[in-house]
């Protein structure tokens, strides 16, 4: 037992209460009451030293007898009860009454921190972690361990959480709030662990091992977690990670580390580039091989540990990194960025792998100047990429561009194609029969169709060396085999018939080699220049003796043309007259027939009517016959036998008489025409009888 519980155990087994008052200042009675209280308190010591043993002496024989201090407890309380607080005032001193809130005051600040030292008070804030550190301990760390796990003095390896924690007596612990570790958006945060097993010889970096992201210390540590530079990140948050064990690379202190901010960026892909991967951990690629292949469930390189534990190769990738924005560590993973493979349209491309499955040829027994093989194995490609871009790694795989439009290639040095691969040719120098050289460009045209591109870059290597080592030999050789056969003159004048021999022989020559010669094509001729001026001379001749020719034709088709023109002008009068001719003796013969006619309807009718008349004397009578063709004459010609208007007398008015009838007669027309026409007689004698 301590000696100051002892001393305050003393004090409370006096059974002394001890209490102050102070009288009003403006109280007229204050002054008496002062000097009964002073003679109190004089008198009070007195009575205390007489009723009790100095403390000092008590305090001490309590600390020798310390069975006795429950005993003088219960006593002290019982002479509390039954005496009376004997008051105490300090003479001559009134307090005022803000002195007792200030006066707690300053004994809270002086005091409180004393008590967390007494306590053993840590407070850790929100955005703090407390890292411990024991100073002493009757256990030691074992050789190489930085962090202790069971109490030994040292690094701790469990941290304080935010908030109070009691028991860390400062004489025996150290604690150093460090604030949490912050990773920003966009970027990754490596970590170098201070502690742990050492790093096996085959590797480069400690392996993953479940820690809450590196948070759990003692976890990282009991697991086999490994000291050095680490597999595994953390990325964009905030962390609280001991950081006595761990130290965390960010961008704000990579530069102590040797490294720069950007290397601590998420490492993005951009849609038209494809990333291309070199791993610094992992097995040793295998003897033969210059990438490693591929392995499963790594997700595109984020999850390194899984890379290694399936088996994953050290250096050049065979996968590759597509677009996108990836977590990569960059002391395990390093990306090239290259563009993607483009296939233009009118070309395919035939891939070369330098990496793969074991070669196996599946061009078949016909095909024997190469070998070919299927898709993801080494060697060529028996299937060609089409027009696009492809996601290839360039650094294992080769594409030859084959065109598989019609390509060209000129013998000329005059004409340069686009594809560049007639570069090297020229026209070619021919000698013919008769002892002349000359000069004859040739355009060929040829077609490598998309299924035979594999076996045209199988066989030779590239489209051109197509054209170097097969083409010009094939083309060349023909032609100046066939110029030794001919004259020039004769190559000359006999081109179209060269041109298709020359066609046909170098269509059966290309197709050996799976290439189509869709034809081929003689252009320009260039023979010596004193052969061009004789022939130049003869062909002059040639054409004047044409033009004269031609000019005497035509004198002489200028002669026949005057004749002709004679003999037409007196052909007019002759046909003229042989039409008039012609003509008389028509008419004269339309004139006999007419008159025939005529004759012959006459004798006809007449005929009839004979016959007519005989059958009417027949059945009438001459007589009687005679009188009704009269009587039909009469009838048919109109006659009239009686008149109109009948006038008769003989007394002078006949003639007024015929003027009223007449006059009668057209006003009753319309009723002679009723009456059937008859005739109205008008008697002049009864006229004048009435």
């Amino acid at each position: 037992m301590s000696f100051a519980t002892v001393l305050i155990a003393a004090i409370a087994s006096t059974g002394v209460t001890f209490s102050a008052s102070s009288a009003q200042a403006n109280n007229a009675s204050s002054i008496s009451q002062r000097a009964k209280n002073t003679t109190s308190v004089a008198s009070t010591p007195n009575k205390l030293e007489a009723k009790s043993e100095p403390l000092f002496e008590t305090a001490q024989r309590l600390q020798q007898d310390p069975s006795q201090i429950a005993q003088n407890s219960s006593q002290t309380a019982k002479r509390t009860d039954e005496q009376t607080a004997i008051p105490i005032q300090m003479a001559g001193f009134d307090l005022p009454i803000w002195i007792y809130p200030v006066g707690g005051a300053i004994f809270l600040i002086f005091f409180l921190p004393q008590l967390g030292w007494i306590l053993g008070l840590i407070v850790v804030g929100e955005r703090e972690v407390g890292i411990v550190v024991k100073k002493f301990s009757s256990r030691s760390l074992p050789p190489g361990q930085l962090v202790a796990l069971n109490g030994e003095a040292g690094f701790q390896a469990d941290t304080l959480p935010p908030g109070w924690h009691f028991g860390y007596f400062p004489w025996q612990y150290n604690v150093k709030r460090e604030p949490v570790v912050e990773v920003p958006q966009n970027e990754i945060g490596l970590i170098l662990a201070n502690d742990g097993l050492p790093i096996p010889p085959q590797r480069i970096l400690g392996k993953v091992v479940e820690c809450d992201d590196f948070q759990d210390a003692r976890k990282f540590l009991t697991s086999g977690g490994e000291k050095g530079r680490q597999l595994g990140i953390v990325t964009a948050g905030t962390y609280r990670i001991n950081t006595a064990l761990f130290s965390v690379i960010t961008s704000k202190n990579c530069a102590q580390h040797g490294m720069s901010p950007k290397q601590l960026l998420v490492h993005t892909v951009d849609p038209s580039t494809v990333g291309i991967v070199t791993t610094l951990d992992g097995a040793p690629i295998d003897e033969g091989e210059i990438a490693g292949s591929i392995v499963p469930d790594h997700d595109n390189f984020q999850k390194a540990q899984s890379f290694v534990e399936h088996g994953g190769h050290r250096g050049l990738q065979e996968q590759v990194v597509l677009s996108g924005s990836w977590n990569l560590n960059p002391w395990f993973a390093a990306v090239q960025q290259v563009p993607m493979t483009e296939v233009p349209i009118g070309y395919v491309g035939v891939v070369i792998s330098f990496v793969g499955r074991s070669h196996e040829d599946v061009s078949g027994d016909s095909f024997t100047h190469g070998n070919l093989v299927n898709v993801g194995s080494k060697g060529v490609w028996v299937d060609p990429l089409y027009p696009g871009k492809h996601p290839l790694n360039t650094q294992i795989m080769k594409v030859e561009l084959v065109p598989t439009t019609n390509i060209v290639l000129n013998f000329s040095s005059r004409i340069n194609s686009e594809h560049g691969y007639d570069s090297k040719l020229s026209a070619l120098k021919l000698l013919s029969f008769d002892g002349f050289t000359f000069d004859l460009e040739v355009f060929q045209i040829i077609h490598v169709g998309a299924q035979d591109a594999p076996k045209v870059i199988s066989r030779l290597g590239s489209m051109q060396n197509l054209v170097d080592h097969v083409l010009r030999p094939i083309v060349g050789n023909y032609f100046r085999n066939s110029a030794q056969e001919y004259t020039i003159l004769d190559f000359l004048t006999a081109r179209s018939e060269r041109q298709a021999e020359a066609a046909e022989y170098v269509r059966v020559a290309l197709r050996a080699y799976d290439v189509q010669a869709v034809d081929t094509l003689i252009g320009l001729i260039t023979p010596p220049p004193e052969l061009m001026q004789t022939l130049t001379d003869r062909k002059i001749a040639e054409e004047q003796q044409k033009t004269y020719e031609v000019q005497r034709i035509a004198q002489t088709q200028r002669q026949e043309l005057v004749r002709e023109t004679a003999l037409a002008d007196i052909q007019q009068k002759v046909v003229t007259a042989e039409q008039g001719v012609k003509i008389s003796e028509l008419e004269a013969n339309s004139r006999v027939m007419e008159a025939n006619g005529e004759a012959e309807s006459i004798r006809v009718t007449g005929q009839a009517k004979a016959e007519v008349y005989q059958a009417g004397v027949n059945a009438l009578g001459s007589q009687g016959f005679t009188a009704l063709q009269l009587m039909q004459v009469i009838g048919d010609n109109g006659v009239r036998v009686v008149p109109d208007v009948a006038v008769s007398g003989n007394n002078g008015a006949g003639l007024v008489d015929g003027l009223m009838g007449m006059l009668l007669w057209n006003q009753t027309k319309e009723s002679h025409a009723e009456n059937g026409g008859q005739t109205v007689t008008v008697n002049s004698q009864t006229a004048d009888k009435k």
